[in-house]
């Protein structure tokens, strides 16, 4: 059944994708398909955000997030600070909340964060009077990325609904795949998730998904497979015995991609990993939107900034 977009955002925040309704989420990616034909003008630039300040604040290394965050703060022609932990005061040992409280004090009308724990954005969002956006907290949500994957689903298909969405790889330290689960299944989507039993996380089902434990199963008759990539960086332990054999049972190779529909479309949030979660003849192939995926960052990540700013998906003018 189609849903009918909302006219405005709620809240003055976007910390996950749980408070919005399906027409907000409509609404986000209506306004983000508007958002793509900024790119296609000689000028990539509006007004729409002249005047307000970004607080980039990212704890974690991001290459796909933070630029595109920085892109689409530009394209709306709004004034970017980028904060880097390494070279800042949390060096010294200030607190989170004392270093947003002390940006705050300069009057920024967005904080974007992306931080190693957890809430970290939800804590904000409580005692901040600017808008907090969550760029990824943790193994939690990162729901700009679900919001993009949702838009790039959509660009192809025309719908989510009735979409069989397949999630396969690390769900256990994952922040996309709650998000995305929450998203595409709100949204009218079938979605499975799946991955060694080692890593997935017990109790996922109930966000609304069908676990599985072989890749064979999960991606049969698929129209979407989207590869996740072993989150070491976030492993107290070895969770299987080796890459190469992870490779052998878990990769999305060519073989394993022809059980899905054939005009399957293949994801992959990044960074990847050749020769591990996804063979490069499958990532480089011609059912591949990765790319895609990247590019669409950009225009949701303007949406976003767009409609917390009170914005109603009207059409942005030159």
């Amino acid at each position: 059944m189609p849903v009918a977009p909302a006219t405005g955002l709620r809240g003055k925040d976007l910390v996950g994708i749980d408070p919005l309704s399906a027409g907000e989420i409509q609404l986000l990616l209506d306004t983000a398909e508007q958002m793509r034909e900024v790119a296609e003008r000689p000028i990539k630039k509006v007004p729409a955000l002249r005047g307000k300040t970004v607080v980039n604040l990212f704890f974690e290394p991001s290459t796909r997030t933070r630029f595109s965050f920085e892109v689409a703060e530009k394209r709306l022609s709004a004034d970017s600070l980028n904060f880097a932990a390494s070279a800042s005061s949390v060096e010294k040992g200030e607190t989170l909340i004392d270093t947003a409280r002390n940006l705050e004090a300069m009057q920024p009308d967005f904080i974007v964060i992306r931080h190693r724990y957890a809430g970290a954005p939800h804590r904000l969002a409580r005692i901040l009077k600017a808008s907090v956006i969550n760029a990824g907290d943790g193994a939690h949500e990162h729901p700009t990325q679900a919001l993009l994957d949702a838009l790039t689903i959509r660009l192809h298909r025309g719908t989510l609904e009735g979409q069989v969405v397949a999630i396969f790889g690390d769900l256990q330290f994952s922040r996309v795949v709650r998000s995305n689960v929450l998203l595409l299944s709100r949204m009218g989507a079938k979605v499975r998730v799946g991955g060694p039993p080692s890593l997935v996380p017990p109790g996922i089902e109930q966000l609304g998904c069908e676990v599985y434990h072989r890749m064979e199963d999960a991606i049969a008759g698929a129209d979407v497979v989207m590869m996740l990539r072993i989150q070491l960086e976030r492993q107290s332990r070895v969770n299987f015995p080796t890459v190469r054999e992870y490779y052998d049972f878990f990769a999305l190779t060519p073989e394993r991609l022809k059980l899905a529909r054939k005009d399957c479309l293949v994801m992959h949030p990044g960074p990847m990993n050749r020769g591990v979660e996804i063979d490069s003849r499958v990532a480089d192939g011609p059912q591949s939107v990765i790319l895609e995926q990247v590019t669409n960052g950009v225009a949701v990540r303007m949406a976003v900034l767009y409609l917390l700013a009170g914005g109603h998906g009207e059409p942005v003018a030159d």
